[in-house]
């Protein structure tokens, strides 16, 4: 159960992130790149030593993760 509901919040997230970004792209692209985007986030974050126990910090993590993978898809798209 926990699985899906983190799926669904780094859905949010990459919909969040990828309005951040300006992406205009379809919205389940955007969604593909928060679940990434979550998986990221949060081990960028572990690396670091930051962890959250909360909902609304994975969220903020997930939305953090897709902003960088946007970012990466871009560069490394050109």
């Amino acid at each position: 159960m926990d699985l899906l509901i983190s799926l669904a919040f780094s859905a949010l997230a990459g919909y969040l992130g990828g309005s951040f970004m300006g992406v205009s792209g379809p919205w389940y692209f955007n969604v593909l790149l928060g679940i990434i985007g979550g998986i990221v986030g949060k081990l960028a974050f572990g690396l670091i030593g930051i962890s959250s126990y909360s909902t609304i910090g994975d969220t903020i993590f997930s939305v953090i993760g897709a902003c960088i993978v946007i970012f990466l898809y871009r560069k490394l798209k050109k």
